[in-house]
């Protein structure tokens, strides 16, 4: 497998842009260096790259694209659109029309308002909390890894230049699935807590009551509930991760699979607490958002398009049987090669992670550069195990081949040595102060 062409655009594209591209999380650090660099067109759940090599994608834009690449009923809806035109100087009717069929999926929520990204719709919720509680600090789950690019976020990480320190220390962090780490931060800072946000689940579930409880102490204590749901909705349950579990937040924030890769996100939640951001009430009003692309007429026919198709096919029940089904097949070759401990699949079913571990059972960049560059070399494009609508049987068995084969050499590198193995740097994390 060669990546040639892939080797020139990338030396272009470093020229051009900061970083290679767009997105942290697919730029070149964060692939092993025997890796596909670009990638030309996607079909279902396959995609080729520049230099023509085909693979099974897992993770799908980024948990984007949760129905397949270039799914046809969404493309359609989108094109259709396209020739009625992309924005008018007045809202079009397709605004009201998506909002319905949003809140009838998100039944714990009145209202909603439309952003193009998941930055667009925590931010929205952050002003919106301080603007409803008159309250000015965030407290966020230091356990879950990304809220926003904003600064309230931003300040928060290794990667906080150019964030001011004064806004830096208007975040503060609790523990996930531990309530009195949260009690403690409000007795610490008593009267001056706006929001509380978190992901309703990520690799690890909530305990028995966490949710509930933690609704019932904000609550107790006058901050806004938040549920950031851009990785559970649209993949947990139609209704997002507050209908699997049942607890619905104040607020809540949508994104990634709602537009299967177009770009739309959604604020969500009480009416009290939204009509802020509108008309005829009595308070101050919130800036919430009002963005000059926040309601692109095809993006919100392709997510028109999309939750309908939530509705009308089994979506979510087809993501947790083959996430299944693959967390199996892979678990038989951990088994298989006695690699308890030092390879894990996390996660539900419909959205899996990997963790990889040094022979000391430590997490490693390594190993996880490591087994991506063996899955690549046998057609699987994998920084999770993280499915789509269009993963078929047949992909679910030839990624586990891969996995399997891919593992004979993990377990090789934990007794000989990883750089025996590895082509190159290991992959780094994304959130570093330096290169």
């Amino acid at each position: 497998m060669e990546f040639t062409q892939s080797a020139k655009l990338r030396e272009r594209a470093h020229r051009l842009i900061p970083g290679g591209c767009q997105t942290y999380a697919k730029g070149d650090d964060q692939y092993p260096e025997l890796a596909p660099g670009f990638i030309v067109r996607g079909k279902g759940c396959h995609v080729w790259d520049a230099d023509g090599n085909e693979f099974i994608e897992y993770g799908m834009g980024l948990r984007a694209v949760t129905l397949g690449h270039a799914f046809e009923p969404v493309n359609d809806a989108a094109y259709r659109q396209m020739q009625m035109g992309h924005n008018f100087v007045r809202p079009a009717p397709l605004e009201a029309e998506c909002a319905e069929e949003f809140l009838n999926l998100i039944s714990g929520a009145a209202m909603v308002k439309f952003g193009k990204n998941g930055s667009d719709a925590t931010g929205g919720a952050v002003r919106l909390s301080r603007g409803y509680t008159g309250r000015d600090l965030v407290a966020y789950c230091g356990d879950h890894p990304f809220f926003s690019v904003e600064d309230w976020f931003i300040g928060t990480t290794p990667m906080s230049a150019g964030i001011p320190k004064a806004v830096s220390r208007l975040s503060v962090k609790f523990k996930y699935n531990d309530l009195a780490s949260l009690q403690a931060v409000f007795d610490e800072h008593p009267d001056q807590i706006a929001c509380v946000i978190l992901e309703p689940e990520k690799d690890v579930p909530p305990a028995a009551g966490y949710l509930e409880g933690l609704k019932s102490l904000c609550e107790k204590q006058g901050a806004v509930l938040v549920f950031d749901e851009m990785i559970t909705g649209f993949r947990w349950h139609n209704g997002g991760g507050q209908a699997f579990h049942g607890v619905a937040p104040h607020l809540s924030s949508f994104g990634k699979a709602m537009g299967n890769g177009f770009s739309i996100s959604a604020l969500a939640g009480d009416r009290e607490i939204m009509k802020l951001g509108g008309l005829g009430h009595d308070r101050e009003r919130v800036f919430l958002l009002s963005l000059t692309h926040g309601a692109e007429n095809p993006n919100l026919a392709a997510a028109i398009q999309v939750m309908r198709t939530y509705r009308n096919e089994p979506v979510v029940e087809t993501l947790w049987r083959q996430g299944e089904r693959l967390r199996a097949g892979v678990e038989r070759s951990i088994e298989e090669f006695g690699l308890q401990g030092r390879f894990a699949v996390l996660g539900r079913p419909c959205c899996l992670v990997f963790a990889t571990r040094d022979p000391a059972g430590k997490p490693s960049q390594a190993f996880r550069a490591l087994f991506m560059q063996e899955l690549i070399r046998r057609g699987v494009l994998a920084p999770s195990f993280i499915v789509s609508y269009s993963h078929r049987d047949e992909d679910i068995d030839k990624t586990i081949r891969a996995v399997h084969e891919s593992l004979e050499v993990y377990k090789n590198a934990l007794e000989n040595g990883v750089e025996r193995y590895l082509v190159g740097r290991p992959v780094k994390p994304v959130f570093r102060p330096f290169d």
